[in-house]
């Protein structure tokens, strides 16, 4: 399945829900926010909202600075 992250085309191989997208990506669950389809996905939801086929996701990171 091909989803698009932060517009660019990521091939799921084992993947089918955000937690195993990030882990498959190998992203911190610390510090990030995730939109599915301008959406935003609470952190409870991660592990039971099912991804599709051309999704697109929106990772946004924490940065510190000012």
């Amino acid at each position: 399945m091909k989803v698009q992250v932060n517009n660019k085309e990521v091939k799921i191989t084992d993947a089918s829900t955000i937690t195993q997208l990030t882990e498959q990506l190998e992203l911190s669950s610390q510090g990030i926010a995730i939109a599915v389809n301008n959406k935003m996905i609470p952190r409870t939801e991660w592990d039971k909202f099912v991804l599709h086929e051309s999704d697109n996701l929106v990772i946004i990171k924490a940065a510190c600075g000012g």
